[in-house]
């Protein structure tokens, strides 16, 4: 099986159900799998075939699926990038992928209009200059059906990480990596041909591309699109589209909370609201469950070089155990806990996830050190510290690589972000560590607010709270912290030095 085949055995069952709602746009199996094959014919006709690597530069609209299907419909490998790159970026990922064609949308074409990359541009709307008419393709195109006879070992997509430490590495996957995990999220949430998944945040992430797009063409179900995210479109295409699924990152849960329209939303026809990608404290899920009215959360934590897949905290569980990974890996997938020499650690002891299953990358692309590394005997390292309580859950400690010792004590910059998120007025913060002479390092804590926060009563609250080797001896407040297109903060831009301005 692979992903094509998938559309196209859509499109014979339920040739007249709704596969994609976009932009007010409502299409069914039967006419995307006619618009694939028109589009995948024109493809072939730019001379484009298998293996070549095609980058889609496309928010999520119907134009992102038609153009995913197409490109593996042909045998080539989609590269789906994040529609909030900078030109910079993007040509990053043309020339690393070596990418022989370029398709972007209207909305996106301003941020790429001057790209040299690419034997081949294509865009929606009008051709420009060297850049030709998706539609014209569309039109001109014939719409014989073009079989793909790929299988589950053959190559399909690579997707490049958010590059919190420097470029972005591209993760390839197979057919097999996949398809494992969209089926794992299709039995784990009940995802059936009646359901109807909302998809708000960017195709171009492993997350909401492979887990639950893919889960909804596994199933036959309707996918809903949105080219963004606001709170008020969130609670709009619930009430008017009566989804049942929504994966939302935090952050798009903790702003939607304060959205006074939820006191009034008639959100009841949402079954799961999933959250991953990040962190949440208990705090902040229990505060999230009250104001969507809500005990249908569930956490979903992996990365991307893992499918993603790696564990489940089930709805029934966030009463006890809010801010906990949970305690089971998902269907098809195994996690342990381990040391540095790869042994099993005791429960209450630290080490770090590794994750063993179909779902893991094949690597990653053109960068064989990088992949040993992130291997050991078998099993995926995440870099993701962690310790299991009696009960059997997981907690994450910190990343690995954020981890400070000073003075020769190992220091979790997690819990301190945690205290210092308590304290009223702080809205986000991070905390690294810096060189010292004598200690190796030292900690400082950076951070915004809605207002000046007073320093001495901040010093005073986390003095009262943490131990004294856990108190940032630096504390700084910007307007802002730096984040990369995933929205996770870049803490080693905050090492070198922030270009935001600081207000203390």
């Amino acid at each position: 099986m692979n992903s094509s085949n998938l559309l196209a055995r859509n499109a014979r069952k339920y040739p007249m159900s709704e596969a994609v709602v976009s932009l007010g746009k409502r299409t069914s199996f039967g006419e995307l799998d006619l618009l694939v094959n028109k589009f995948s014919n024109a493809l072939l006709n730019q001379g484009l075939q298998k293996g070549d690597r095609i980058v889609l530069f496309i928010p999520n609209v119907l134009e992102f699926v038609i153009s995913y299907f197409a490109v593996q419909r042909i045998g080539a490998i989609v590269v789906p990038i994040n529609a909030k790159f900078s030109l910079r970026e993007v040509e990053f990922v043309m020339i690393h992928s070596e990418a022989r064609c370029i398709i972007t949308h209207d909305m996106l074409f301003p941020n790429v209009s001057s790209l040299h990359l690419g034997e081949i541009k294509i865009k929606t709307g009008s051709a420009a200059n060297s850049w030709l008419s998706m539609e014209e393709l569309l039109e001109k195109a014939v719409d014989t059906v073009i079989p793909c006879h790929l299988s589950e070992d053959d190559l399909s997509t690579i997707l490049y990480t958010s590059g919190t430490t420097g470029d972005p590495k591209g993760v390839l996957f197979s057919y097999r990596n996949i398809l494992t995990v969209a089926n794992m999220i299709a039995v784990e949430m009940e995802v059936k041909p009646e359901s109807r998944m909302l998809l708000m945040m960017p195709l171009s992430h492993s997350a909401p591309l492979h887990l639950f797009l893919m889960a909804a063409f596994i199933v036959g179900c309707t996918s809903v699109l949105t080219p963004t995210f606001t709170p008020d479109l969130l609670i709009d295409s619930v009430i008017h589209e009566r989804t049942t699924h929504f994966f939302g990152a935090p952050v798009a849960y903790l702003v939607t909370a304060q959205n006074p329209r939820l006191i009034e939303a008639d959100l009841s026809s949402m079954k799961w609201w999933v959250y991953g990608g990040a962190p949440l404290s208990k705090n902040e899920v229990l505060m999230i469950a009250e104001k969507f009215k809500t005990d249908r959360l569930v956490s979903v934590y992996g990365l991307t070089e893992a499918g993603p897949s790696g564990s489940l905290l089930l709805a029934d569980e966030h009463p006890h155990k809010a801010g906990s990974i949970g305690r089971r890996a998902p269907l098809g997938t195994e996690l342990r806990i381990v040391d540095e020499e790869g042994r099993d650690v005791r429960n209450g002891e630290i080490g770090e996830i590794v994750l063993y299953g179909e779902g893991n990358m094949q690597g990653y692309y053109k960068n064989e050190k990088a992949t040993s590394a992130a291997f050991i005997d078998g099993w995926l390292r995440t870099g993701d510290l962690a310790r299991m309580d009696g009960e059997g859950y997981l907690w994450i400690v910190d990343r690995k690589k954020d981890v400070i010792i000073s003075g020769g004590i190992t220091i979790y910059p997690k819990e301190i972000e945690e205290m210092l998120l308590q304290f009223n007025g702080i809205a986000e913060a991070a905390v690294i560590g810096i060189p010292h002479p004598e200690w190796g390092e030292t900690i400082k804590a950076v951070f915004s607010g809605h207002s000046n926060i007073d320093i001495e009563k901040l010093k005073g609250y986390l003095s009262k709270n943490l131990a004294g080797y856990k108190v940032p001896r630096i504390l700084e407040q910007l307007n802002s912290l730096p984040r990369n297109a995933s929205g996770k903060i870049l803490k080693q831009q905050l090492k070198g030095g922030v270009l935001n301005e600081s207000i203390s």
